[in-house]
């Protein structure tokens, strides 16, 4: 689930089954719906990026937009919800290195600012962790 500006740009995105949701407009909640539809099998999957958009790994601090708080909200049934870092770094080599972290998420009882922050220390750990996997 995507942004619809975005899944134009990353048009190849499509091919991976995403669905697009147009920001401030009745249809995301029509889109956010259908999310919450598709979780109700524990068969699916979904990919949420809640900060709306792609952005630089290097901009420090993720924000999360509103739309993962209502979804979550709305849902009839548990899921599991895994917090996923992606990490390129190249160290000395000209080839890049990707650090792929997953954590699974207690997100019961928590708001988007607390899932914000949960996201966020995640993140910055493993970057850290990343730094000494240079050697391996």
């Amino acid at each position: 689930m995507m942004l619809e500006d975005q899944l134009k740009k990353n048009w190849f995105f499509q091919h991976t089954g995403a669905f697009s949701v147009r920001k401030n407009s009745k249809s995301s909640i029509e889109s956010l719906t259908y999310a919450t539809e598709l979780l109700q099998n524990p068969g699916n999957l979904i990919t949420y990026f809640p900060q709306g958009q792609f952005e630089s790994i290097n901009q420090g601090k993720l924000h999360f937009e509103k739309g993962v708080e209502w979804l979550l909200k709305n849902l009839k049934n548990e899921i599991q919800l895994i917090f996923v870092a992606n990490q390129v770094d190249y160290f000395e080599s000209a080839k890049p290195h990707l650090f792929m972290h997953f954590e699974t998420y207690d997100y019961r009882g928590k708001n988007l600012r607390e899932m914000e922050d949960d996201y966020n220390t995640f993140y910055h750990s493993n970057a850290l962790k990343n730094i000494w996997l240079k050697d391996t």
